[in-house]
């Protein structure tokens, strides 16, 4: 097992791609690290525990989020806001990817809150995988708006293509902005101490999303940042990224 600090996994990681849903997944090592934010970082929330945790399994993790080519070719619809084969897909609850996940293929699954945070960071202990501030170069959001040193950009308001901004050093695009990310977890408190392969809890009403939106500001894009709604909403500013259990 690797702990997860910088250069001990890299952009070179297996990348494989599905013939059948045409997703490119990569594959991430087991490893450990510290998630949620210390107690410095600016605009953090009080459900993010900084804690250790380890995850004793390799799994595969979607390069890019879910688009709407690959979605229609599952499901045979398209329910997005704004069209494009290469958009990610959005307006689609969590209900509604536990069907396409179930069609994908054995393995398909969402990410657990912990491997998403884990793939994200990439190594980093910054409030961002490209540092202590992020731009309008490097993620989709509202630009209107800056998050420590960071200067105002550009508001897309829209979704753009997926794999349009830079990959974090691991080798995923689209961590930070663009859509919130459906995971698997319910929505709850995270432990005091270490845990190892985290599943979160095993009821609730809500749950969690990652990784900030185009109309969101800049610090909800934070590696660490946590989002939650009711598992049959949808909205245009929400999609998802598929995991893959290794065989």
């Amino acid at each position: 097992m690797v702990d997860a600090t910088p250069g001990k996994q890299t952009g070179a990681a297996k990348k494989i791609r599905d013939p059948e849903t045409g997703i490119a997944f990569l594959l991430v090592e087991p490893g450990s690290f510290q998630m949620g934010s210390p107690s410095g970082e600016s605009a953090r929330a009080s459900d993010e525990t900084q804690h250790r945790v380890t995850l004793t399994k390799a799994f595969y993790l979607g390069e890019t989020e879910v688009t709407q080519a690959q979605w229609k070719k599952a499901m045979g619809n398209a329910p997005s806001n704004f069209k494009g084969d290469d958009l990610p897909v959005e307006r689609v609850s969590w209900d509604d990817c536990q069907e396409f996940l179930r069609k994908a293929g054995e393995g398909y699954r969402l990410p657990t809150e912990a491997e998403w945070e884990y793939a994200c960071r990439a190594g980093t202990t910054t409030p961002f995988s490209f540092g202590a501030t992020i731009s309008t170069d490097q993620a989709n959001y509202d630009g209107n708006y800056t998050y420590g040193s960071g200067r105002k950009g550009v508001y897309r308001q829209k979704t753009t293509p997926v794999g349009s901004f830079p990959a974090n050093a691991w080798g995923f695009h689209d961590m930070h902005g663009n859509v919130w990310e459906w995971c698997q977890d319910r929505y709850g408190a995270y432990p005091s101490g270490p845990v190892t392969d985290p599943k979160g809890p095993s009821s609730g009403d809500s749950v969690v999303l990652r990784g900030g939106s185009w109309p969101y500001f800049p610090r909800y894009c934070r590696s660490a940042s946590r989002f939650r709604l009711l598992p049959d909403l949808q909205y245009y500013f929400v999609g998802f990224r598929a995991a893959r259990t290794l065989p």
